[in-house]
């Protein structure tokens, strides 16, 4: 049997959608024919990517949503709903760091402050969960779905300075795990829940932490990274989608529970 790699026609719930890692997923599932909701905070970016997609003949859709309010992501699967009928795939892509939850050479553990840890967790996490249970619902009651979560190296190797980050995610990874086995076992075991955990790639969050902003050299952090990477190069956004894919379409059907490392070898990486 030929596996099915198709995702035309998927009606597809990106949140995060106009991040950089995520608009590149949206523009590659657009040009293979699935519908793209786009969830973003900000709705004037969000909107111009809805934009970009339906002028190239795409079908897509801009939804403004706070992914940590429960009423907000209600009443973007109400818009979503109206307008798709379904749900066949929620990405949650929704997530990032904050400078004071972060350890520097100017800021120790000791001063990373609770309000910021507490952001960075809810955004991560809760900003996971809550998309998950009201999506989820949907397809419990479509009894099919996929739920693809954005985990992260940080969450399956502590990296040095990013403890609420690496923390938050690292409860991704678990929760995917256990969203898995819920989901199989009590609504449908058609409804699989898997994440890719990315390595290094140039985000807005850490361009300028890999790079220098004036020579576009690496930094030292940037060097130690690519000297822990077998490739020896970052990641680009397009090399994630393979993966989206794979996880998204029945060419998966048996795979749940799985964080799948898209990292370069990063996490292969010994001494």
């Amino acid at each position: 049997m030929v596996p099915d790699f198709s995702v035309k026609g998927k009606v597809f719930v990106v949140t995060g959608g106009s991040g950089v890692l995520c608009s590149e997923m949206c523009r590659e599932l657009n040009a293979l024919g699935a519908k793209v909701a786009v969830l973003n905070r900000s709705a004037e970016k969000g909107q111009a990517l809805a934009d970009e997609l339906n002028a190239s003949g795409g079908d897509a859709l801009a939804v403004s949503c706070d992914v940590t309010d429960e009423d907000a992501v209600r009443r973007a699967r109400a818009v979503i709903l109206e307008k798709y009928g379904r749900v066949d795939v929620l990405i949650n892509g929704a997530g990032g760091n904050q400078p004071a939850a972060t350890a520097s050479d100017e800021r120790s553990f000791f001063d990373l402050t609770p309000e910021a840890l507490r952001g960075v967790m809810d955004l991560n996490f809760m900003g996971t969960l809550l998309p998950s249970q009201i999506f989820g619902e949907t397809m419990a009651a479509q009894k099919k779905g996929s739920i693809i979560n954005l985990a992260s190296m940080a969450g399956i190797r502590p990296l040095t300075r990013v403890a609420g980050y690496g923390a938050a995610k690292a409860a991704v990874v678990n929760l995917t795990q256990w969203m898995a086995t819920w989901f199989a076992r009590n609504a449908s075991a058609e409804i699989r829940v898997n994440a890719i955990a990315p390595g290094f790639f140039l985000t807005e969050q850490n361009r300028f932490l890999m790079t220098d902003r004036e020579t576009g050299e690496p930094t030292p952090r940037g060097r130690h990274v690519l000297m822990q990477t077998p490739m020896e190069r970052y990641g680009k956004p397009e090399e994630l989608v393979g993966a989206v894919v794979y996880l998204a379409s029945d060419a998966s059907t048996f795979v749940t529970g799985a964080c799948i490392p898209i990292d370069g070898g990063f996490a292969a990486f010994g001494i």
